[in-house]
């Protein structure tokens, strides 16, 4: 019941919109692979059971399609959400960075819907700065769950992912400080570990080396780059072994000074193939100061 990452692709983008038609061209283009890769993939599919012709372009999903797809369901959605927000100052000083409202809605709110939208309904927030702020998000999210991090003012972002190392099995793990444009990008349905990333020509932020699709190397600024989103995902398998990793390099010296990408991108970086999956500009956005926030919304230009 494995099935190959174009099978996967294609198979959730059918799944998505089964009420649409699918031309072979347009997969392609979407999925950045070449017509032949499209038509002999659908073929496959076909050819398993996975999915039916209805009518010309159009495919649904079998009953076994389902069945095929369910081991790779996305079960939990965490955020990241304790830190202080020191560069997003004066507002941080009595709101948290993911509460700020951006054209109205809070950031955290972007991500949320998209989540909600994809069916996951196990919520964790991680919170530590003003954090009974987050309190608020129950009357839209019931559901949510929230988890303290008492640590937050004395270590990195590693602190929030400590206390939830034992809850990453098939979680998407959420920065939350990003404004989603594009909810398409958060899926019922993840292949392997990944993280999200931009190609860029230069960048000087966080961001990916890869080689043939897999992220070999996390760093701050680079040519030929993908500009890093914090949004991941986590198999099971993966996150047993990050639990492992995050208690080894969360107690070593200097180890609660790291950002928890850090460790399976650096420190631990053998032990996982972690893919990038390609986002496009127009899809996200990370405001890391005030003074990007005022060229997003002209309402705080004041």
């Amino acid at each position: 019941m494995n099935l190959t990452l174009n099978q996967f692709e294609v198979l959730v983008r059918i799944e998505k919109n089964q009420d649409q038609k699918h031309s072979q061209r347009e997969l392609a283009k979407s999925l950045n692979v070449s017509l032949g890769v499209v038509n002999k993939t659908i073929a496959e599919l076909i050819e398993l059971e996975l999915i039916q012709l209805k009518e010309s372009s159009k495919y649904h999903v079998t009953l076994k399609g389902y069945e095929w797809l369910e081991p790779y369901r996305v079960k939990k959605a965490i955020f990241m959400a304790a830190g202080f927000g020191s560069r997003m100052v004066p507002l941080t000083l009595n709101t948290p960075k993911p509460l700020i409202k951006v054209h109205g809605k809070r950031i955290i709110e972007t991500l949320l819907d998209a989540v909600i939208a994809a069916g996951i309904q196990d919520i964790t927030i991680v919170r530590g700065y003003l954090g009974e702020q987050f309190d608020v998000l129950l009357r839209k999210y019931p559901m949510i769950k929230f988890v303290e991090n008492p640590i937050y003012n004395e270590a990195n972002n590693i602190s929030s992912a400590y206390v939830v190392k034992d809850m990453l099995e098939n979680a998407y793990v959420f920065e939350s400080d990003l404004v989603l444009y594009n909810p398409e990008i958060i899926r019922k349905y993840e292949y392997a570990t990944n993280y999200l990333g931009m190609n860029v020509a230069i960048t000087d932020d966080w961001c990916f080396e890869t080689k043939k699709g897999v992220i070999t190397n996390i760093k701050i600024g680079g040519t030929n780059v993908h500009h890093m989103f914090g949004i991941s995902y986590w198999t099971k398998e993966d996150a047993k072994k990050m639990s492992v990793d995050l208690e080894k390099i969360f107690h070593m010296p200097g180890g609660k000074e790291k950002y928890w990408d850090e460790v399976p991108l650096r420190e631990c970086i053998d032990h996982y193939q972690i893919l990038i999956r390609n986002v496009k500009k127009e899809d996200i956005i990370e405001i890391d100061t005030f003074n990007e926030l005022k060229k997003i919304d002209p309402i705080y230009n004041v």
